[in-house]
């Protein structure tokens, strides 16, 4: 029980800081384009992951792992922030939530094709209803549509439940920050050619907000809140704990509340508490 419990702690501490990447995003490729941001993201974590590495003397991945580190590296270090950088110049940060909502559905799915796991039938439905309502509540926003930004997003959540599903299992040999440091560092020598290749003509031009959307997506959404992560999907099981990514939103909704002092509706509140009750429900029938 307490290993579950640890679990989700260390999983709700990885959703709260990656409720700040996509508004982080949609802030930084005003001033970058997505190839750099992408790529540039990747160098500076790649670079931390490997100090940290160095540091505490860990031994190298063995060849058997090769494989899902390159599985992780294509879902979390290229595919999703290379993807949702690309939609984010056709939609907003706020109808991105509608695919975000999908996103602890798609992990569920990859848990049961990669990690083996099989959660109960009532999994599936609380699920589904939790999945159901924050996609429900991002089309109430009004938010402007885009196919192109819709379907990029598409490809973005696939490759990052598949990215989330593979780190996780692999976690549990190899260890979380240790997954993400390998990924990164597998992915360096093409991010840092691209990184490169993609350097922005003149500095001058950039504003403030941009480096600081580049620094968080670099070292917590990168780095840091995989970390968190990985620990708990792999020790509450990441089906289960996936369920967490629901209350994204929200908490991101919750530090534009608190930080801009922006409106929180009812409507708000009450999806919240319906979102609650969905990932309680999902976690007592996740096995």
């Amino acid at each position: 029980m307490k290993t579950s419990m640890d679990g989700w702690g260390s999983g709700l501490a990885g959703v709260i800081i990656f409720s700040g990447s996509l508004p982080a995003t949609r802030i930084a490729v005003a001033d970058f384009s997505p190839l750099f941001l992408t790529s540039a993201r990747a160098v500076i974590a790649a670079l931390l992951g490997a100090a940290l590495l160095g540091a505490l003397r860990q031994s190298k991945p063995s060849r058997d792992n090769l494989f899902s580190l390159a599985i992780v590296a294509l879902g979390v270090v290229v595919g999703f922030p290379l993807l949702t950088a690309l939609a984010l110049q056709y939609i907003t940060s706020a109808h991105s939530i509608v695919f975000v909502g999908l996103l602890p559905l798609a992990t569920a799915v990859f848990a049961v094709l990669r990690g083996g796991e099989r959660p109960k039938p009532l999994f599936w439905l609380f699920s589904v209803i939790g999945s159901a309502t924050v996609v429900g509540f991002a089309l109430n926003s009004g938010a402007e549509v885009s196919l192109t930004g819709d379907l990029l997003m598409v490809a973005a959540i696939i490759a990052c439940g598949l990215g989330y599903a593979e780190g996780a299992k692999l976690s549990r040999t190899l260890g979380g920050w240790q997954v993400i440091s390998w990924a990164l560092i597998l992915a360096l020598p093409l991010m840092a050619v691209i990184a490169l290749a993609t350097l922005p003509e003149s500095w001058s031009g950039i504003a403030g907000g941009a480096w600081a959307g580049l620094a968080y997506v670099s070292v917590f959404s990168m780095l840091i809140g995989f970390v968190f992560w990985y620990r708990g999907l792999a020790l509450g099981g990441i089906a289960a704990v996936g369920q967490l990514q629901l209350l994204q939103p929200f908490f991101g909704l919750l530090l534009a509340a608190f930080l801009l002092h922006e409106r929180v509706s009812p409507l708000m509140l009450l999806t919240t508490l319906a979102i609650v009750a969905c990932v309680a429900g999902a976690r007592k029938f996740a096995r």
